[in-house]
């Protein structure tokens, strides 16, 4: 059944190779961001599980995981385009059906701006379009990086990614939001993109200001030494729900609401106290 659907569907894409895509399957959550954000969001037929924003692409049909997608499920959807990233296992097979993909994976903000840039040829956005979701993006991160309080600037930052515990370093998109907002990151470029720390070496690190889930933050009592950090004795953490992790660490297209809730959340604390 899958084979025949698949015969069909590639005789369809034959006679509307030149079109631009109206139905698309996304399977990574930064990639689905950035097609909303160009106002394509109407096109989609299909989303990984984790796809959550904007709100209304929950309602669309789920084609797993980006690393374990339902390919029946893809299929059946008949998209003239899949947007999958180059880490997904299932790209050979996704290429032996015949149907159209586009292999992206941005993990930088150089990366963001160039996905920006293809996915809006590919759904042939007009130019212009394109441009002011980006220059948006870079007004908000600038917007931020002004209101940051003198005081903070040169703050040395610890994000905890994930469990593990895992940190974001310099590299990675959330360490590069951090440097353009004036923030130090006290990770080191050469540990890694995210590297596991342990929670000794946190406290050796001292930083000014710890970025963390709110599940991490309520356990922070917990973990060893870390009384002693000045950032927990002047509460200078930001216990990040998780929609305001994803805004952080998905290299999409609201790279500059992640500067502004960074911002935010430095002046909150220098206010209260």
């Amino acid at each position: 059944m899958l084979r025949l659907i698949t015969l069909c569907w590639s005789a369809l894409l034959a006679l509307s190779a030149q079109a631009a895509p109206q139905r698309v399957v996304s399977l990574l959550p930064s990639l689905t961001e950035t097609v909303c954000a160009l106002g394509a969001c109407d096109r989609l037929v299909g989303v990984d599980r984790y796809s959550n924003w904007p709100a209304s692409v929950r309602q669309l049909p789920v084609m797993g995981g980006g690393l374990d997608p339902n390919v029946e499920a893809i299929v059946a959807a008949r998209p003239d385009l899949v947007l999958v990233a180059k880490s997904a296992r299932v790209l050979p097979r996704l290429r032996e059906l015949g149907l159209r993909i586009e292999v992206l994976e941005p993990q930088s903000h150089a990366q963001m701006r160039d996905a920006l840039q293809r996915l809006g040829a590919l759904l042939e956005i007009p130019p212009k379009q394109v441009a002011q979701v980006q220059q948006q993006a870079e007004s908000q991160l600038a917007a931020a990086r002004a209101s940051l309080p003198q005081a903070a600037r040169g703050w040395r930052v610890y994000f905890e990614a994930s469990d593990g515990p895992y940190a974001a370093g310099p590299t990675s998109f959330i360490g590069e939001t951090m440097a353009q907002l004036g923030l130090a990151n006290v990770v080191d470029a050469s540990q890694g993109t995210f590297p596991r720390v342990s929670s000794e070496w946190v406290v050796a690190q001292q930083p000014d200001l710890i970025l963390i889930s709110t599940m991490g933050a309520s356990q922070l009592s917990q973990r060893p030494g870390w009384r002693q950090l000045k950032a927990v004795q002047h509460k200078r953490i930001c216990a990040l729900p998780p929609e305001q992790a994803d805004v952080l660490v998905r290299a999409g297209p609201r790279w500059g609401d992640a500067a502004q809730l960074i911002a935010q959340c430095i002046q909150r604390t220098l206010t209260a106290h």
